[in-house]
């Protein structure tokens, strides 16, 4: 049963623009790799505000962010690699 609701963690951006859904969400809410999601960052560091994009999760539990949401991310900063990123993910289309 794919994830059903939206859920929200704090996670750090790796590099490669990725950030790591945490093991006990994936298990928890049975977040699967087909699944569509509507995934919303939020730097904690700057004033950017929310972005939101749609997603699937790869199989090591990681999602890729767009480009250009990394660009509205920044704010003036060259890179916000090991930022701390607020993330809620919900379903992205219903069946």
């Amino acid at each position: 049963m794919p994830i059903i609701e939206k859920v929200s963690f704090k996670t750090m951006l790796e590099r490669g623009n990725r950030i790591q859904i945490p093991e006990l969400i994936r298990w928890q809410f049975k977040v699967e790799t087909n699944q569509m999601l509507n995934v919303g960052v939020n730097d904690l560091n700057t004033q950017s505000g929310w972005q939101f994009f749609f997603a699937k999760m790869k199989k090591d539990g990681r999602i890729l962010i767009p480009l250009l949401i990394i660009r509205l991310l920044q704010e003036n900063e060259s890179k916000i690699t090991g930022h701390i990123l607020e993330v809620s993910i919900e379903p992205g289309q219903t069946e």
